[in-house]
């Protein structure tokens, strides 16, 4: 009968233990390397996206102290960075991230459903932009270094103009610039082809997951057991697209499970070159 307890007692101690690791919501760093013979000096990206007015510590100091560590040459963020239900986030700690990044270093950010699905997304654009952020409406921003990025709203904008900004994104590609394309949603991924780089968030890692058996159970407008949940997917064409796992805690309505809030950093480097 003791042995018994015992038994039971380690049963019980290690699904706590497994259920307690699962939910776990801190930040955390994922790196990714991409080389390019179009590249001619090194980048460092960081990519936020959908934090949905959320806090990471008092005044978002753990995730922009976490930033600051990785001392990004740019930040990117993929939409979704305000949430639409301005009564329960209201989008005050959005900004107040958006301007601390934004006096970091030269950050861009593009427009994803929720800021658009409020009804003010021409607002909260003009917010964003009041706190030294780029906001990129079909545009592109040409770098050091060789690179360029595009910017694309989210879908929700109009189908029409969706397409429109990603023709004008397509006629900017070169052989000559590394072009990266942000946008928030992943989904659409066919439709990016000649991009270099995607980055992406919007699928908020699937949610709920199991490391190496399931990368995410579900993600909105992939549903269930999405193909891009988070992380780096090699295309056909070649190009790579990374899909953030996002920013997001309280705002989700069932808890993110093995599914921890990242921050994702991008290395952009010159191809090696062994001649």
């Amino acid at each position: 009968m003791k042995r018994k307890r015992v038994v039971l007692t380690v049963m019980l101690a290690g699904v706590l233990l497994f259920f307690l690791l699962g939910l776990d919501t801190r930040l955390v760093v994922r790196k990714y390397r991409i080389e390019s013979d179009k590249l001619t000096e090194p980048v460092r990206v960081v990519f936020l996206s959908d934090l949905h007015s959320c806090e990471h510590g008092a005044g978002q100091g753990m995730l922009l102290e976490l930033v600051r560590k990785q001392a990004p040459d740019y930040i990117l963020l993929g939409g979704d960075w305000v949430d639409d239900d301005f009564g329960h986030r209201p989008p005050g700690l959005a900004y107040k991230a958006a301007r601390a990044l934004g006096e970091m270093c030269p950050t861009f950010y593009v427009s994803g459903n929720h800021e658009l699905w409020s009804g003010y997304g021409d607002e909260l654009k003009q917010e964003i932009a009041e706190c030294g952020v780029t906001v990129l409406e079909g545009e592109e921003a040409l770098l050091p270094g060789g690179l360029r990025i595009f910017g694309i709203d989210d879908p929700a904008a109009g189908e029409e103009l969706w397409r429109a900004q990603l023709a004008e994104g397509k006629r900017g590609l070169s052989e000559v610039n590394f072009s990266l394309l942000l946008t928030h949603r992943p989904e659409r991924v066919e439709e990016y082809d000649g991009f270099d780089l995607v980055l992406a968030g919007h699928a908020h890692g699937g949610q709920w997951r199991l490391p190496g058996v399931v990368n995410g159970l579900f993600a909105p407008d992939q549903g269930w057991f999405p193909a891009y949940a988070g992380g780096e997917y090699r295309l056909a064409d070649g190009s790579v697209m990374i899909v953030g796992r996002g920013l997001s805690k309280e705002s989700t309505r069932v808890p993110r499970f093995f599914d921890r809030p990242e921050v994702v950093v991008v290395d952009l480097v010159p191809a090696r070159s062994f001649s």
